[in-house]
């Protein structure tokens, strides 16, 4: 597969660019445990279909330590029992915060009153971003049919 556009061979994406990147700078650097960052990013992207997050997502965990049985468990974290209460608390509130059209209403103050119990304000504030971010980096890709499989970990960082 070929993707349709280059983005960055524009002049607009790489402008763009900065900017998103800075803000996912701000979340990386969080107290929001990267473990559980790289569950959000490969979750919220296995529902939208991101192959190139997916490819992203799921080798820089590895490279960071992350285990094939987890990894292999993120679609399926309800049943898992490898995950903490903390994790499953964060992949309930992204599936929630991206299936925004299944739900009306929104986000349940369940998912979020749950959530609310195992992260701070400032982690909260993170996780919320983070699946804005994570869905934006999912759009643009899948927009444009970007090809997944030839991410090396670390290539962006």
């Amino acid at each position: 597969m070929d993707a349709r556009l280059n983005l960055f061979g524009t002049d607009i994406a790489p402008k763009f660019s900065k900017y998103i990147n800075s803000a996912g700078k701000v979340i990386t650097d969080s107290t929001l445990p990267a473990a559980t960052q790289e569950l959000v990013k490969i979750r919220a992207s296995q529902i939208n279909g991101c192959g190139m997050c997916l490819d992203m997502h799921t080798k820089d965990a590895t490279a960071a330590g992350e285990s094939a049985q987890r990894l292999n468990l993120v679609a399926a974290w309800r049943e898992a029992t490898v995950f903490t209460e903390a994790e499953k608390a964060a992949l309930e509130l992204t599936e929630a915060g991206t299936r925004l059209a299944d739900a009306p209403g929104g986000v349940p103050d369940e998912v979020w009153t749950n959530a609310a119990k195992h992260y701070d304000d400032d982690q909260l504030a993170a996780l919320v971003g983070l699946i804005g971010l994570i869905n934006l980096y999912n759009r643009l890709n899948v927009i444009v049919r970007q090809p997944a499989g030839s991410y090396q970990p670390g290539q962006w960082s």
